[in-house]
């Protein structure tokens, strides 16, 4: 094993396609994200309800939804959202990762990263975008970690309960 990869077999890990039932985990694990707002500029935590469309935009062959498990538990989860809407853009999605807090530091983010960027053939995806707060130094290192570059800063773009924050927006082509 490679230095620093995290070998799924020897966690017992395994990442599948979300389903609804997982629904209500993956928004427990994103709502945990809140209070430190250092992951989401959501300020206040979101229901079920409230994701069910975003959760029905999502398949299995264009912008998966993928949970990941540890012995049988989900653990953290991995979303493939198209960029801007249009057509043109097609080749071109915006990831996101989220774990839970029990296993930060574990090298999970680093299991699902390598999953997202192997599939991007078999998904029609060129490049993958990442919208990461200025301030999220661990997830700025994971992307740079995979060769994205920072292709945009927005200063003091977000408010966070008066606290304006930066947006860094990192960019990776994976296909020619």
């Amino acid at each position: 094993m490679t230095k620093g990869k995290t070998d799924m077999s020897e966690q017992n890990l395994r990442i599948r396609d979300a389903n609804l039932d997982d629904l209500s985990k993956i928004v427990e694990i994103y709502n945990s994200s809140i209070p430190g707002q250092l992951a989401t500029a959501d300020l206040q935590e979101v229901t079920v309800e409230s994701r069910l469309k975003w959760f029905h935009e999502h398949n299995a062959h264009q912008r998966p939804l993928w949970v990941l498990e540890e012995g049988g538990a989900i653990v953290g989860w991995l979303s493939f959202q198209s960029f801007y809407g249009r057509p043109a853009y097609d080749a071109t999605a915006e990831v996101s990762i989220y774990l839970d807090a029990s296993v930060h530091g574990k090298g999970y983010a680093r299991v699902l990263m390598e999953r997202a960027i192997a599939q991007c053939p078999e998904l029609g995806l060129k490049t993958l975008l990442a919208f990461v707060f200025g301030h999220n130094s661990p997830s700025i290192k994971l992307f740079e970690n995979y060769n994205f570059e920072r292709w945009a800063h927005l200063p003091r773009i977000a408010n966070m309960d008066g606290v304006e924050r930066d947006l860094v927006i990192l960019g990776k082509r994976v296909c020619e």
